[in-house]
This record gives C-alpha cells, sequence and structure tokens, in this order.
C-alpha cells in the first residue's frame, strides 16, 4: 500500500535528506550546498513529504508556494523502487496538498529526461531548456479547472 505524511520530525526529515542525498548529490553529481538550501527546515516556508510503499520511505518531495502556483520540488525516489509507479504517488500526493491550499496551478522543474514522465500527468513544457546544476531541465505547469456554478 502507498502512502503519503508530512514531515513533522527529524527523523523523518533526516530520511527524506538521505534520500535526496543518494539521489541529487551521489547519483546524479549534483553539489551537496546546490541541493540544500534555506527552504530545507522544518516548519518554514516549505512542505516536505515522505511517501511510503508497505510502510518503508521510498520518496520524498517538498511543496513550495509562488505567487498562484504551488511548485513542486526536490522530487525523488530510492533508486530500487523507481519504475513501479510510484513516482505518481508522489506528485499526486504533493499536489493534493495545493488543492488542500485552495490552489489550482502546479509547477516544477523537470529533468528533461523525466518531461515525459510529467507530460504523462498532464503537465506542460512552459519553458525553453535550461541548465540547473549540470543537468537540463524545463519549466512544466498544470492547472485543474475550476467547477463554475451557473
Amino acid at each position: 500500500m502507498n502512502t503519503y505524511k508530512v514531515i513533522t520530525t527529524e527523523e523523518d526529515f533526516e530520511k527524506a535528506k538521505a534520500m535526496r542525498t543518494a539521489v541529487f548529490v551521489e547519483e546524479q553529481g549534483v553539489a551537496h550546498e546546490d541541493e540544500f538550501d534555506q527552504f530545507d527546515v522544518l516548519g518554514g516556508a516549505c512542505q516536505h513529504l515522505l511517501v511510503f510503499h508497505d510502510g518503508e520511505a521510498v520518496g520524498t518531495g517538498r511543496l513550495r508556494f509562488v505567487g498562484d502556483f504551488g511548485k513542486l520540488e526536490r522530487i525523488c525516489m530510492r533508486k530500487e523502487f523507481r519504475k513501479h509507479g510510484l513516482g505518481r504517488v508522489i506528485i499526486e500526493s504533493l499536489e493534493d496538498l495545493v488543492r488542500q491550499a485552495g490552489k489550482t496551478k502546479f509547477k516544477l522543474h523537470a529533468q528533461v529526461q523525466a518531461s515525459g514522465f510529467y507530460r504523462k500527468l498532464g503537465y506542460v513544457e512552459a519553458s525553453e531548456v535550461f541548465d540547473e546544476d549540470g543537468i537540463p531541465h524545463v519549466v512544466m505547469e498544470k492547472q485543474e479547472k475550476t467547477a463554475t456554478i451557473l
């Protein structure tokens, strides 16, 4: 069973940071000082979450509000759990948090190699390709329709 929870303890936050270090720093070569920033604190401007598969923490992401958008950031999955549909769980969980805040616009910086995954979830490219920490990225956005009362 797949679930998520918003991180509220240092113990869970350390699990998320360890996943991000393994994926972004060790696997993809992003400098540690570039991966972790002023938003990586509990109770700050971002909500951080863990995604669980059968009770085990397997993925993480964070949410920051920028204008009218919920910006999905630092999304990663432990290597051994990729290609099992769990990435969708991270995105849908972050989107749930955006909806709970009453917003319907989503944005993220997608690694170009992952843009097809985000397209399948309804995101569209909203920028030219740009370099972020030595990796080609593109801004992708999604907007949900709001119900109109007649």
